[in-house]
């Protein structure tokens, strides 16, 4: 059996790895940008929560609930940026990065378990409407108008590459939707006295929640289950790493997601017999970065054995006692 040689670099060890993960907005402007959303937020829910009770208006407690799910996603990502941050040390060997994606998938989690509760009482409703103030809901509504536009402006400034950002600007723009609707059922109440239109508007927001809440269970999910990245597919990826110069085989080919926009990938890469192993692993760190965005690379590269001639090519299972996933040989070279 040939030698065997290891590569890995990532964002301490390898300046391309680091430049690829800087998204050029600092922490700290993240971190202001998300506190000034979360004050106006927090602020309004507590004067619309107070009006929804007076005015007897479904619509506008799901849009203070829903916003409250907004304000807890934020938070979440507040205490979540500073975990990330801490350095790698004993067990932890990525640190604390993927705490963002439990705070994202616990804030899916509300907003479904919210959705429901809503939806159960817009039912309700819709089946014996009670009596609802029109022009507070309208008032109200347009006031919630302005906030999420502010808000939404200020999680705009922050880095949305990251998952819980992205999910708290989702949310808040869907929010922006929903009071949009509510005071349009508050003026319809008030015009024409049809108190169902409330309950209608709350199903409204009722559905953005659960897309909402789907789409970051979706993602997060992905990522604690070590998919690979969406829209890169790993066949692809291990053929082209096969078809590259002096490369027989690579096989135990994994690509996840440490944590949002952080992609890594680790293979086992056979190399001919008399290949330069060093040359193979500067060619493939230079396609795998250059081509799918991959700079968080870990290359364990070894010479396949010389067999006799006509013998089939070395396999997986004669480096690995146990290989997983699947084998990708050598075929016609794009050069």
């Amino acid at each position: 059996m040939g030698a065997s040689h290891q590569h890995g670099h990532g964002e301490a060890g390898h300046g391309q790895g680091h430049a690829g993960h800087t998204h050029g907005v600092s922490a700290g402007a993240d971190r202001r940008w998300l506190s000034l959303a979360l004050a106006l937020i927090v602020a309004f829910i507590a004067v619309e929560a107070s009006i929804a009770v007076v005015a007897g208006s479904l619509a506008l407690l799901s849009d203070a609930a829903h916003m409250l799910t907004d304000a807890v996603s934020i938070v979440l990502a507040l205490v979540a940026m500073r975990l990330s941050a801490r350095p790698a040390r004993g067990g932890y060997t990525f640190g604390l990065k993927r705490a963002e994606i439990l705070s994202a998938h616990a804030n899916g989690l509300t907003l479904i378990l919210a959705a429901l509760w809503l939806g159960y009482e817009a039912v309700r409703r819709l089946l014996d409407p009670p009596e609802v103030t029109g022009w507070m809901v309208v008032a109200t509504a347009l006031v919630g108008i302005v906030v999420n536009l502010l808000a939404t402006w200020c999680l705009s400034r922050a880095n949305r590459s990251s998952l819980n950002v992205e999910g708290a600007y989702q949310h808040i723009l869907n929010d922006l939707f929903a009071f949009i609707g509510t005071a349009v059922a508050g003026f319809v109440v008030l015009v024409t006295g049809y108190a169902r239109a409330d309950a209608i508007a709350t199903l409204l927001v009722v559905a953005l929640m659960l897309k909402a809440g789907w789409g970051l269970l979706r993602d997060s999910g992905r990522i604690f289950l070590e998919a690979a990245p969406e829209g890169l597919d790993p066949d692809a990826v291990g053929d082209e790493l096969a078809a590259a110069d002096a490369v027989t085989e690579v096989h135990d080919l994994h690509i996840w997601t440490i944590t949002s926009g952080e992609p890594a990938l680790s293979a086992h890469v056979l190399v001919e017999p008399g290949g330069d192993c060093h040359r193979v692993r500067r060619d493939l760190d230079r396609l795998l970065a250059d081509r799918y965005g991959l700079t968080h690379t870990t290359l364990q590269i070894d010479h396949a054995d010389r067999l006799p001639a006509g013998a089939h090519a070395l396999t997986a299972t004669a480096h690995c006692e146990t290989p997983h996933g699947p084998v990708h040989h050598d075929g016609p070279h794009p050069h």
